[in-house]
């Protein structure tokens, strides 16, 4: 069942770059994340109201605490870093960026939380993405653009994003995954418009425009149902097997980013995207 709900995070983050893609054109980065976490916060409530696990918030220990408030943290951190580099850069360069994250997360899911099984198989794997992953990112642009500081913002996205599977992890055991993710969410939020009000740009929410407004909504819904199907994942599954699918979601993403933007991936992309598919198939059929 995790593998599934695996693969269904994969599909909704894939759908969540491309639609933050959409909101983005005319919206300051700051502002977008901001609006985006609103709309998670609200959804992933709902989903805890739905399911019931309200209750469980009394019965949740300081160490589970205290380690999902720090995955939100880097959570926040991960956003701000992403949709910062999405503003400068194509879908298709900074995505592969971020999935990178796959390999430090696997790295750390083994020496933290001695995920040893098939070890061959996954550090073998994990290779295979992390080839796969230099050729997507190593190509040259076709326009001549330069990489600019929008790489700086991916990687940070990518180092983010590794800490919080792993924080998330150690957090998620004992809490019902809903009610973690509408926890982690509270710190997201804050982070968000902290940034937000800290850098003056409160004034900038009311100039979004209705049709960004739109796609911002959608984009955090996705995101919403992306998270809640990965932590659900994370709880059950294997830390190390459950993110390299999630991160399949780079395929909805490119798919998407040529139809609607009609960014073009190179023949050595496509080798690396092959590559990455390779890898992370083998990690989950040898698990």
């Amino acid at each position: 069942m995790w593998i599934i709900l695996a693969c269904l995070s994969a599909l909704f983050a894939g759908l969540t770059s491309i639609l933050a893609k959409c909101g983005i054109k005319n919206t300051d980065s700051d502002v977008v994340t901001a609006l985006r976490t609103l709309v998670v916060l609200v959804f992933s409530w709902i989903m805890v109201l739905v399911v019931g696990s309200i209750g469980g918030i009394t019965e949740i220990s300081g160490k589970s605490l205290a380690f999902l408030l720090l995955s939100g943290a880097a959570t926040g951190a991960s956003w701000l870093c992403y949709f910062r580099a999405l503003s400068m850069g194509d879908v298709n360069k900074v995505v592969p960026i971020d999935k990178s994250s796959t390999i430090l997360t696997v790295l750390f899911a083994i020496v933290i939380l001695g995920e040893t099984e098939n070890l061959i198989v996954r550090i073998g794997g994990t290779i295979l993405i992390g080839i796969g992953t230099f050729l997507m990112i190593q190509r040259k642009d076709s326009d001549g653009e330069s990489s600019g500081p929008w790489l700086l913002f991916a990687v940070g996205s990518a180092v983010f994003a590794a800490l919080t599977s792993v924080l998330a992890k150690i957090g998620i055991e004992g809490v019902e995954s809903n009610l973690a993710t509408a926890i982690r969410t509270c710190v997201v939020l804050v982070m968000a418009w902290a940034i937000v009000i800290g850098r003056g740009k409160l004034s900038q929410v009311r100039q979004v425009g209705k049709r960004e407004l739109m796609f911002i909504g959608l984009s955090g819904v996705a995101t919403g149902a992306s998270w809640l199907c990965y932590y659900s994942a994370i709880s059950q599954g294997i830390v190390s097997i459950v993110v390299p699918i999630d991160k399949l979601s780079i395929l909805v993403s490119i798919v998407f980013s040529r139809i609607v933007f009609h960014e073009k991936l190179s023949r050595r992309g496509l080798v690396g995207l092959g590559l990455i598919l390779f890898g992370t198939l083998a990690m989950a059929i040898v698990r």
